[in-house]
C-alpha cells in the first residue's frame, strides 16, 4: 500500500481527475494550499490574476493505492498536469502502514477499495 502525494496546478486539477478516473482510480482527497519551491518570485496567472510574492496556489491530492496502482496513478498524475514548464509540481510516494475503513473496520488494502 502506498499513499501518493501530488502538488500540482490548480488549473490542471480537472485533467488530473479525468485522467485517473480514466486509470480506474477514483478514491482521492484534494486540498489547496500555498507554496513554493524553485519558482518562488516567477509571476502566475491563475484565472485570470497576476499572482506574485513567496506562496503561490496550489492543490495538494492525497490518494492511497494498492502496490498495483502506484504506476497507474502515477503516470495519470504526470499526463493530466504536465505543462513542460516550471511549476508544474511533484509527486510523492510514501509507504502506507496501515488503512482502516471505519464503516466496516476492514484493514489493509482491502480497506482502500
Amino acid at each position: 500500500m502506498k499513499l501518493v502525494i501530488a502538488i500540482i496546478q490548480p488549473d490542471k486539477l480537472e485533467e488530473v481527475k479525468d485522467e485517473l478516473y480514466r486509470s480506474e482510480i477514483n478514491l482521492i482527497t484534494v486540498s489547496e494550499v500555498l507554496g513554493h519551491g524553485r519558482q518562488k518570485g516567477v509571476t502566475e496567472f491563475y484565472r485570470g490574476a497576476k499572482e506574485t510574492g513567496n506562496l503561490l496556489r496550489k492543490i495538494r491530492l492525497e490518494i492511497a493505492v494498492n502496490d498495483t496502482f502506484l504506476e497507474p496513478a502515477i503516470k495519470a498524475i504526470v499526463t493530466g498536469a504536465k505543462t513542460g514548464e516550471t511549476g508544474d509540481g511533484k509527486i510523492f510516494v510514501l509507504d502506507m502502514k496501515e488503512c482502516v475503513r471505519i464503516r466496516t473496520e476492514e484493514r489493509g488494502s482491502t480497506a482502500i477499495g
